[in-house]
């Protein structure tokens, strides 16, 4: 018997080291959260998201920093951007990049009707400082602004939050949870070297598979997963065709199976033979 025990350890391990062998994929992750069309139903999904990505980070003993956070006019959240501090921590949310469906009845309409609501998720590996992107001053346009979170008196009286857009590619990256300025350029940089990184690692991907690089919109037929709370409770994910009945547990951080099964699938895309 334990002999079986640990041939599966030795398995799990395996599978493991084949699932997470990608480039950074032992980086900490930066994940943007943005909530589709749909007004206060949407801005309150996309907080239910960043939540859930929290209670995960928490599960897996990871830290978490928020970075930047625009709060919703009624309820729920306009974007925001938080980096997840851990082993692995890209290779695991790499897999939820894409955008996230909710159907429910909306707790916002008077009439109680079933609302469906989008927002994507963003996943881009924290660089180390030994990779090289190379970002011109000129191409960049550094705003600072007062800071719309928590923090006391200090936030309202100081231009400390920052608003980098990188011109050439349109990119837009901010940071607000420090009390510096300086400290806050120096995270929007970061998050902006990672948003660079991505981008030209999809190009070349598009260059290579052919593909025509189309970025889908937060909208039906784009979804990776579907998060139903009414008329019947599942969690399915489109990608693998895993489902959860146990919504709450989910949406309460308890996704690795999701993840997990995700990954599973693309290693063995990876390594499975050509077909004649």
């Amino acid at each position: 018997m334990e002999e079986l025990v640990s041939l599966v350890v030795r398995i799990d391990k395996i599978e493991l080291a084949a699932m997470l062998s990608g480039d950074h994929d032992d980086s900490n992750a930066i994940v943007e959260i943005h909530p589709g069309a749909g007004g206060t139903e949407s801005q309150d999904w996309a907080e239910m998201l960043m939540r859930m990505y929290l209670r995960w980070s928490e599960r897996k003993g990871y830290k978490t920093q928020i970075l930047d956070l625009l709060p919703g006019d009624e309820a729920g959240i306009k974007s925001a951007t938080f980096i997840v501090s851990g082993e692995y921590a890209y290779g695991y949310l790499k897999a939820e990049v894409g955008v996230h469906r909710l159907v429910r009845i909306s707790p916002f309409d008077s009439n109680k009707r079933r609302h469906t609501s989008f927002s994507s998720v963003m996943v881009t590996p924290e660089l180390s400082d030994n990779i090289e992107i190379e970002i011109r001053d000129e191409d960049l346009k550094i705003d600072t602004y007062r800071s719309s979170g928590s923090g006391g008196q200090h936030v309202n009286v100081t231009d400390s939050a920052v608003r980098i857009t990188h011109l050439p590619t349109g990119t837009v990256v901010a940071c607000q949870n420090e009390r510096s300025q300086h400290k806050n350029k120096a995270s929007a940089m970061k998050v902006l070297r990672g948003k660079l990184y991505a981008m030209e690692q999809q190009k070349f991907r598009d260059k290579v598979e052919g593909l025509t690089g189309e970025k889908k919109g937060i909208e039906w037929g784009s979804q990776i997963r579907s998060y139903v709370l009414q008329p019947y409770q599942m969690v399915k994910d489109i990608r693998t065709r895993i489902e959860i009945g146990n919504v709450n547990r989910v949406l309460d951080g308890d996704i690795d199976i999701f993840i997990e099964g995700y990954l599973l699938k693309k290693s063995g895309e990876k390594t499975a033979p050509p077909q004649t």
